[in-house]
């Protein structure tokens, strides 16, 4: 009889460990670093809470820009710095359908900040390049898969400030790349 009290107690001593161990909160990495393939760069991403991180990167975009006055086009090559205060709001969910949160995989809402320096290439000849700074309020989603493959895409409406006007912009970043580190 002792022996059945003993097994029954040390099995309801165990059910709030397991119990605990399948609520724990889903939590972004403290840590990650990224090289962006696509648009080459590099990236570090720090968790400060468990759904919040700091994005920063330094990384080549890809810019487009149409002159009126000439009737033409340009693409362009141009340096940059990115910063994004990130929330990713959906990591519960997406672990309770089994999908996978690891490395940051989730959808997110960030505040984004971004520098973008004189292009390295480009039609110069009719366009005036000057350096100029987006802040816009962006929805994206990463997603990183087993081998660290990374695939990133945000979008939002922000506002371009350069020293000769500030317009309306739509930044738009697809990026692909790995996770290096642990």
């Amino acid at each position: 009889m002792k022996k059945n009290y003993f097994l029954l107690l040390l099995l309801l001593a165990t059910i709030p460990s397991v119990y605990a161990q399948d609520e724990a909160p889903i939590s972004v990495v403290k840590n990650q670093f990224k090289i962006n393939m696509l648009f080459p760069g590099f990236v570090y991403e720090h968790g400060f809470s468990e759904k919040n991180t700091l994005y920063s990167e330094a990384a080549f975009g890809l810019g487009y820009s149409y002159s009126d006055f000439y009737g033409e086009s340009n693409v362009y090559i141009v340096p940059l710095i990115n910063e994004q205060l990130r929330h990713y709001y959906n990591l519960q969910k997406r672990a309770t359908k089994g999908k996978r949160t690891e490395r940051n995989s989730g959808n997110y809402v960030a505040l984004n900040a971004s520098y973008y320096f004189k292009p390295i290439s480009g039609n110069s000849d009719h366009f005036n390049y000057v350096p100029s700074s987006t802040i816009a309020v962006l929805w994206g989603l990463q997603r990183t898969y087993k081998g660290r493959l990374n695939l990133e895409f945000n979008i939002g409406p922000g506002v371009n400030i350069s020293e000769i006007e500030t317009k309306f912009a739509l930044p738009v970043n697809f990026t692909l790349g790995w996770v290096i580190g642990k």
